[in-house]
């Protein structure tokens, strides 16, 4: 059995101190503890955090490596392998807070136009309700599940500010647009779940296509990662073809937003879990974008899109 020495403690509490990391800010860290440059020895990269999650397995956790989707930017963070009623128990949030966060989980996954996002306003309007009768299923077919007061009197700008909540904790984030989208720390988390929900995934990195570009030919279901589209592109300098369906690939490169290319030697997240088993700090939630708006919205609402613009202000 390895035995971890103080370098990798000191790793370790650092991202249990600060949650996950984007890539610049961990391999920093590794570099002032262990005194090593990681573009010139990603071998001993590899073997030191190796060695953290041999003796993290034997807790059912993981040092785990993963791309985020809305900017293609690396990220490592530690998960729990494990949801049981024990784990759940650490969580800070309460039961209507969760109820919403798995409301707008699934909102954004079962997206079949894959933005990765949906508006602040169908975020606000997701029927909590509908999440306790989920978690009852099979339990009570017979008569309908009993709702918590706490999740029937959750009111709007308690909603509001956990989602602002969420957003500092980077389970979400915020789009440009004002929309809200998943952080960070739940692609880090949430892949299993993406897995089990049947998310297709990118015909590239064959990790699950949350927010990604779809193919345009109807009924065809392969998606790719914008980042991983446009590295193809690079790399081929031609059109891409649809390996399904055959027709060319729409694509064009934003010109205001690069992407950080990968490096030859660096794991993917399918790598880290047999060769090595943060988003940037999310907008404050002062300054997330508020929408007013003076009647209810049906949360699957065809009218509460993207591209559907409201006023706006900032707090």
């Amino acid at each position: 059995m390895a035995v971890l020495s103080w370098k990798h403690h000191t790793v370790i509490q650092a991202l249990m101190a600060r949650g996950p990391l984007l890539e610049d800010e961990f391999r920093k860290i590794y570099a002032d503890v262990t005194g090593k440059n990681h573009s010139a020895n990603q071998k001993d990269f590899n073997d030191f955090t190796l060695k953290i999650n041999k003796e993290l397995s034997f807790v059912q956790m993981e040092l785990r490596c993963c791309r985020n989707q809305n900017d293609g930017r690396v990220c490592y963070g530690l998960v729990n392998n494990i949801a049981d009623e024990q784990s759940k128990l650490g969580t800070k949030y309460s039961i209507p807070q969760i109820a919403l966060f798995k409301g707008i989980v699934e909102a954004i996954v079962q997206d079949e136009a894959a933005h990765g996002c949906i508006s602040t306003i169908t975020a606000l309007n997701i029927r909590l309700e509908n999440q306790v009768q989920l978690a009852a299923g099979s339990q009570s077919q017979d008569s309908p599940p009993e709702i918590p007061a706490a999740i029937r009197n959750f009111s709007m700008s308690q909603k509001d500010r956990t989602i602002d909540e969420l957003i500092r904790d980077k389970w979400l984030s915020q789009t440009t647009d004002g929309d809200v989208a998943l952080g960070f720390r739940s692609y880090l988390d949430l892949r299993s779940l993406f897995h089990n929900m049947g998310i297709p995934p990118c015909e590239v990195c064959n990790e699950s296509g949350v927010n990604a570009k779809v193919c345009p030919t109807e009924g065809c279901n392969v998606r790719i990662h914008e980042y991983c589209l446009r590295k193809k592109l690079q790399r081929k300098k031609d059109k891409i073809v649809c390996s399904s369906c055959g027709i060319n690939w729409p694509f064009a490169a934003p010109k205001s937003e690069p992407v950080e290319e990968e490096e030859d030697e660096q794991p993917t997240q399918t790598q880290m879990q047999t060769q090595t088993q943060t988003q940037q700090p999310s907008s404050s939630g002062s300054k997330r974008k508020r929408y007013r708006f003076s009647v209810d919205v049906e949360p699957d609402s065809a009218s509460v899109r993207r591209s559907t613009r409201f006023s706006t202000r900032r707090r």
